[in-house]
């Protein structure tokens, strides 16, 4: 080997091993999840130099990503390790793979993968989801849709307010379904990254890579779906992928705030296709759940010494959702630590002050449709279609007079939550409700027994 020969050799060594450090500190920067999903699959290019790191990616949809997102961050990270680094650049790998330089003891894939094992959050598993009528339902389809074969229904759909548990049985499910099937892979996904990474692809003319890459997994999950709502051409994507997995037999999980029925600014044919899985509602925390969620994240507090009536405090107080409830908790005990203090009632109720009085007031327009057709025996659907009925038509109008009465939102904002109804049209609810209780001793009672109940 001659000198020059030696000296390639060595420039090539210095520049692996620099990779494989800056892999490590990408890594733990970025989180292990965003790391699986964008920067694993990332590999170094033989032909690298000390002076210009060349890296690739499988498709240009991931090249122009990681590009906008971490180019600068490479060539600094890189300048850290070789100070004679000028350049790092980012490049779409050819059909036929380039050779790839090694990175620590393994080499790095020069394709991405078929499929992908997302890191799931540890806290949010089966065992510590609790149970009650309000999610019953929900909770046991979960941990159906992650058995092993083929799956009872696809898609399961989870509709809930905020905070209500859904995010934690996706995770659950995740868990327990990459456990029973090691050699299986899913995808988990908001449905606003779903929307920016279909744009992206749209833009690098690259949906090819877009598809496969969702379409070859075992599972997929979709949270919060209701953001892609009115957009057409995500949903048009969106469609095609809901039917791509209910006829392959795949398991497609998706999880919103409310019933595909009753998503703003969807096609009929979208909505038709997620409802015919399925569908699984959690309710509202009752006061019961409430406190046994209370007690279940105190187990994981064995240093927390906590009376019964500051449990009690927090169950009945913290009613919009069970996210807020252990923030709420989890606050108590930090401010304890904090000062040194031993939690009582007062202590709780002095630290809380403010988060106790804002959970009485804090209502929403979901929560109040529930309780309204609950109270008049209708569905919550029925609220916000053109049905005129007076059976449907006086519980709507109430309703509306309640969301203008309970909670801050504006009378377009309000007309919206009704099946885009114009501002007008609540203007007229609230006058016609505000007439009948002045004269109508039912419709008076009703609204009072509404609001008593709305307001805990």
């Amino acid at each position: 080997m001659n000198q020059v020969q030696t000296l390639e050799r060595s420039d090539m060594e210095a520049v692996t091993k620099a990779w494989s450090h800056v892999r490590g500190n990408l890594r733990r920067s970025a989180g292990q999840r965003l790391f699986d999903q964008w920067l694993k699959p990332v590999v170094l290019i033989d032909g690298s130099t000390s002076e210009a790191v060349r890296l690739g990616l499988p498709s240009s949809f991931m090249t122009q990503w990681v590009k906008n997102h971490y180019s600068e961050r490479m060539l600094l990270e890189f300048r850290a390790v070789l100070p004679d680094v000028v350049s790092v650049t980012i490049e779409t790998m050819a059909d036929e793979p380039k050779r790839v330089l090694k990175a620590g003891p393994e080499a790095v894939p020069a394709v991405l993968p078929q499929g992908e094992r997302p890191t799931f959050d540890p806290r949010f598993t089966f065992e510590r989801f609790v149970v009650d009528s309000a999610n019953r339902v929900a909770f046991n389809a979960a941990k159906a849709a992650a058995q092993p074969g083929m799956p009872q229904f696809s898609p399961l759909y989870l509709h809930a307010g905020t905070g209500q548990g859904k995010t934690h049985l996706m995770h659950a499910l995740g868990h327990a379904f990459l456990e029973a099937n090691p050699e299986a892979t899913a995808i988990y996904v908001t449905a606003e990254r779903f929307m920016f990474e279909f744009v992206q692809a749209l833009r690098n003319k690259d949906t090819h890579a877009f598809k496969t890459r969702l379409r070859s997994v075992d599972l997929l999950m979709i949270d919060d779906l209701q953001f892609i709502g009115g957009k057409d051409a995500t949903q048009e994507e969106f469609f095609h992928t809901v039917n791509e997995f209910m006829s392959s037999g795949k398991r497609l999980v998706i999880a919103a705030d409310r019933a595909p029925q009753a998503l703003e600014g969807f096609e009929p044919r979208l909505a038709g296709r997620l409802g015919s899985g399925l569908v699984a509602d959690i309710k509202p925390a009752e006061l019961e759940l409430r406190r046994a969620i209370v007690v279940r994240k105190l187990e994981d507090m064995p240093a927390v010494d906590m009376p019964d009536e500051v449990i009690d405090l927090l169950a009945a107080r913290i009613t919009s959702n069970v996210r807020e409830l252990e923030g709420a908790l989890n606050r108590l005990v930090a401010y304890a630590n904090l000062s040194n203090e031993t939690i009582t009632i007062d202590f709780a109720v002095a630290t809380l002050g403010e988060v106790l009085r804002n959970a009485q007031r804090r209502i929403t327009i979901d929560e109040i449709q529930r309780a309204v057709s609950s109270h008049f025996e209708v569905k919550q659907i029925d609220l916000i279609s053109e049905r005129r009925a007076v059976a449907i038509a006086r519980p709507r109008q109430i309703a509306m007079y309640l969301a203008k009465r309970l909670t801050t939102r504006s009378l377009p904002e309000i007309g919206r939550k009704f099946g885009n109804r114009d501002h007008s049209t609540v203007i007229h609810a609230v006058r016609r409700i505000e007439e009948l209780r002045g004269k109508d001793v039912e419709i008076d009672g009703a609204v009072r027994t509404l609001m008593r109940s709305l307001e805990g």
